[in-house]
């Protein structure tokens, strides 16, 4: 893995023309407001916090199929507030002692689930040979910071002290998250490092949410894409307003992981980076903090890709090479 960030790739004055798929997703979310967290009312969404995905169905042709060759069961372990739901991947015909993956949806810390990412933890699963642990932790805007926070340290400790049941090598972990998971994959790590443990040999953050200040604002790419396909400026400032109540420190690098004074002694980092995001700017300010702490940082960046595009990854084709760069630095990193 590469020791020092890449330059940045240069801005083109013209954005790349997203692919086909994805703009007829963005057409498709245009015209359905139900479609976004900013047109919601409270009881529209704790409707869909509680619409629970079924296994196979219609979703699978928008979300992707997990692969054949990866086995899910679902479980939970004790939380600070209650039992926490776990999804649990494993390849199948792979025997020994895997390494082990914590795996943080996204969804603004007030939508989405374990059962979305299956495409994805799926193939880190088949991909790197290691069992996936993926946490639904609780949502706000019932559950405000810290209460995410909290629920995945909680499933990180967990995953650690129960890897040898799980048929895992707690000494070969890496966590992952993307988008609001991604936020919460970079404190857990921060979190880690300074408990002492437990060991985390990677980290991958996908266009990770790292700076919920007013900063944000600043930022070239949030000003380019106010009305970004799947993540606008206005659900940016909706999840906000419903993971954040008035008393939170805006400061707290539990929050904005990018305020945290010390980044050094944290785990290798993969951070894949959306174009056409909002987000853009920031995660690659977080990588370049790390770069600059010592931290051995890669970043993979599609430069035509909207917020999310891992989601959707029948519709974006860059899916797959994100997914096949983030299974090369997890094998790198917990193989080795």
């Amino acid at each position: 893995m590469d020791d020092n960030l890449p330059p940045a790739a240069p801005r083109s004055p013209h954005q790349p023309r997203m692919p086909l798929g994805v703009r007829f997703v963005g057409a498709v979310m245009r015209r359905g407001r139900a479609f976004s967290v900013a047109h919601m009312d409270e009881a529209a969404l704790a409707r869909l916090q509680q619409l629970a995905l079924p296994e196979v169905g219609p979703a699978d042709l928008v979300l992707g199929r997990r692969p054949r060759n990866v086995h899910v069961e679902r479980a939970s372990l004790p939380g600070p507030q209650g039992d926490l739901p776990l999804r649990i991947y494993r390849p199948r015909g792979v025997t020994g002692t895997l390494p082990v993956v914590v795996a943080f949806h996204g969804g603004g810390f007030s939508l989405g689930s374990a059962r979305q990412g299956d495409w994805l933890h799926g193939r880190v699963s088949a991909g790197v040979g290691a069992v996936v642990v993926a946490v639904d932790y609780r949502l706000a805007p019932t559950h405000r910071f810290p209460a995410a926070v909290e629920d995945c340290w909680a499933a990180l400790e967990w995953t650690s002290e129960q890897a040898r049941e799980l048929g895992a090598d707690p000494e070969r972990l890496a966590v992952m998250g993307d988008s609001a998971g991604g936020n919460l994959t970079a404190v857990t790590s921060l979190l880690a490092r300074d408990a002492g443990g437990p060991p985390i040999r990677h980290q991958t953050l996908i266009y990770p949410a790292t700076d919920l200040t007013e900063r944000l604002k600043e930022d070239r790419s949030y000003r380019e894409n106010t009305l970004a396909v799947v993540l606008s400026n206005e659900d940016l400032e909706v999840f906000h307003g419903h993971y954040v109540d008035d008393g939170a420190d805006p400061e707290d690098w539990r929050l904005s992981p990018i305020l945290a004074p010390d980044l050094s002694g944290l785990p290798p980092a993969t951070v894949v980076l959306a174009g056409r995001d909002p987000l853009r700017d920031s995660g690659l300010r977080y990588a370049e903090r790390l770069a600059a702490a010592g931290v051995p940082v890669r970043v993979e960046e599609f430069h035509r890709m909207p917020h999310g595009f891992l989601g959707i990854p029948y519709l974006a084709r860059d899916a797959r090479a994100a997914a096949a760069a983030i299974v090369a630095a997890q094998r790198e990193a917990l193989t080795r």
